[in-house]
């Protein structure tokens, strides 16, 4: 398609009343807000004050009701939502880097007692507990108000744009980023008609003036924008519902037990503010036994294989039993939550025996593992015992649980996480346990400052290393202890996050808003038909996007080549040569 320069192009005529200035033609591609006229950084807006109280109150409200809309234009600006969000994001760096004390309590106060410098300022910050600091739910609220004030404005211009009309072709179509131009001996109404078709059909919006068809496309751009905003504040929104809502709690499972959801059965438990005991979905499983294999030779050795908790579960008070196995990053959903398996160890059964020979204590023995061959350290509490002479008295056990030992390894560490050589290995003390004080204590620690350690009867400390079928014999008659065999036991943590769903909704709208933001182009075509001054028609197409690209001038030039069937090309005629008398 070649561009010709005619004396007869419309550039040298006189603007129509329904053409449009070349800066106007380009001006509503965008939904962006205007900056509005006036004054635009802070400083009096009251105007002049009227002398007397009066005139000084008039000028005041004026001024007051001035820095609000300042104040609200800066923050519903964009470019400060963006500020805000990058703010937001650097705002969860502490949140990563220092214990929180929301997530684990204990290793944030270990944090604090090998800080006491920092600890006192970081407490002060509300570094401890950032997501629930005011400094973070400041940001956060802000961040909310600045999207919601930026996209309410955008979509009543967006809804604006969507109800108007393609704008009139500019004055001088050739100023255009990409135009073309060519002369045809075809009726301009023919032309006109033909480039309306075939801008319709490549899903334009049309609009038919006297000399000119203007066509619009792209409109999904700024629908594109809006709904990642619009997905933004989603997110925001199941974000802060799941912080307020959420409850997550700790359980371990002795296999054969079972445990209802309930606030009591958790060991370890933690919520939101808004969070109610009674919102806890009535629900239950039992551990019926645990599956786990190890690799055993070469550079993986010891790492599972097969690492699964079979399950019984049921929902509602009466609900029907159902069999499932709970896995690693499989884990059960049921009644709205999520039960994942955490970890594995191993519980070894004993039977203790007081000096009268009654049983004292039968059942499983707290181990918590060390290592990931599963050393335990263990404990047990017995405080309902009597001794030989029948005085009331209260025993404590504490050592450790190896699942295999090796003593050519010169440790008692455990050298592989399967029961290959299980040895448990105990001392005993007898006094007061601390527990008839009221006090809440810790079931895998012993309490050993009212308590005075069995002896041998050379005076050593009194300590055994059983096997499955053994039995510890305390000295003076003091009673028995039978290693009786062996449970596995399982962790689990039972979560319960409001708006996971709304916000995966959110984060699917939002790229796909992103993406129409980003591969959608808004962009305008004109055709022009007018008759020139050797009676032929001349045809001008000029198109204009938002932003540069090759895209525009290629679509361009295939609407040019379309219209060639109702338009085509002629070449103009040269104007005569002059003689060769008239040369000289």
């Amino acid at each position: 398609m070649a561009k010709t320069d005619s004396t007869a192009s419309p550039q040298t005529r006189e603007p129509r009343p329904d053409e449009e200035d070349d800066g106007t033609a380009g001006a509503p591609l965008s939904t962006a807000p205007t900056e509005e006229g006036g004054q635009a950084m802070p400083g009096s807006f009251g105007g002049v004050r009227a002398p007397g109280f009066l005139g000084a109150l008039a000028w005041s409200a004026r001024e007051a009701i001035g820095w609000v809309r300042w104040f609200w234009r800066q923050l519903t600006s964009m470019r400060v939502a963006l500020i805000l969000l990058f703010l937001l994001s650097l705002a969860t760096i502490p949140g990563s880097l220092v214990p929180q004390t929301s997530v684990d309590a204990v290793k944030a106060q270990g944090w604090k007692d090998q800080h006491k410098t920092l600890a006192p300022i970081y407490d002060k910050l509300g570094l401890f507990h950032v997501y629930s600091s005011v400094w973070f739910s400041a940001i956060y609220i802000l961040l909310f108000v600045s999207l919601i004030g930026c996209i309410v404005p955008r979509t009543w211009q967006f809804v604006g744009q969507l109800r108007s009309r393609p704008p009139g072709a500019p004055r001088h179509l050739t100023r255009m980023p990409a135009h073309a131009t060519w002369h045809t001996d075809a009726e301009p109404e023919q032309v006109l008609a033909a480039a309306a078709k075939v801008l319709r059909a490549r899903r334009f919006r049309t609009e038919a003036r006297s000399e000119a068809v203007a066509a619009e496309k792209g409109y999904l751009r700024e629908a594109g924008n809006l709904l990642f905003h619009i997905s933004l504040i989603v997110l925001l929104v199941a974000f802060a519902s799941g912080q307020l809502w959420k409850s997550e709690g700790g359980k371990l499972i002795v296999e054969g037990d079972g445990f209802s959801n309930t606030l009591t059965q958790y060991d370890d438990f933690k919520s939101g503010s808004l969070f109610d005991p009674e919102d806890l979905a009535p629900f239950g499983f039992r551990l019926d036994g645990f599956t786990g294999t190890y690799e055993r030779t070469g550079p993986q050795k010891g790492t599972p294989r097969e690492y699964a908790a079979h399950v019984t579960y049921w929902d509602g008070s009466d609900g029907a039993e159902r069999k499932t196995d709970i896995k690693v990053n499989e884990p059960l959903e049921t009644a709205g939550s999520k039960v994942y398996l955490i970890g594995h160890g191993y519980s070894p059964i004993v039977t203790v025996r007081d000096g009268k020979g009654d049983i004292a204590y039968r059942g499983a023995v707290g181990a918590l593992p060390l290592d990931s061959n599963v050393t335990e350290t263990t404990v047990l509490k017995v405080p309902d015992y009597r001794d030989k002479n029948g005085n009331k008295d209260q025993l404590g056990f504490k050592g450790f649980f190896v699942p295999t030992l090796d003593l050519r390894t010169g440790t008692m560490f455990s050298q592989f996480p399967g029961l290959d050589n299980p040895v448990l290995v105990l001392t005993a003390y007898h006094g007061s346990l601390g527990i008839d004080s009221g006090m809440p204590q810790n079931v895998y620690q012993l309490d050993l400052s009212k308590m005075k350690q069995f002896k041998d009867k050379d005076g050593s400390a009194f300590k055994s290393m059983l096997k499955a079928g053994d039995t510890m014999t305390l000295p003076d008659g003091a009673g028995t202890l039978k290693f009786e065999g062996i449970k596995n036991w399982a962790t689990f943590q039972v979560s319960h996050q409001p708006g996971n769903e709304t916000a995966l909704a959110g984060a699917a709208a939002a790229l796909l808003g992103l993406a129409g933001s980003l591969f959608i182009q808004r962009r305008r075509i004109w055709v022009r038909a007018v008759e020139g001054e050797d009676g032929r028609t001349v045809v001008e197409l000029a198109g204009l996007g938002r932003s540069e690209s090759a895209r525009l001038p290629e679509e361009l030039a295939d609407i040019a080549v379309a219209l060639q069937d109702a338009a085509p090309l002629v070449t103009p005629a040269d104007p005569a040569e002059p003689s060769e008398g008239a040369r000289a």
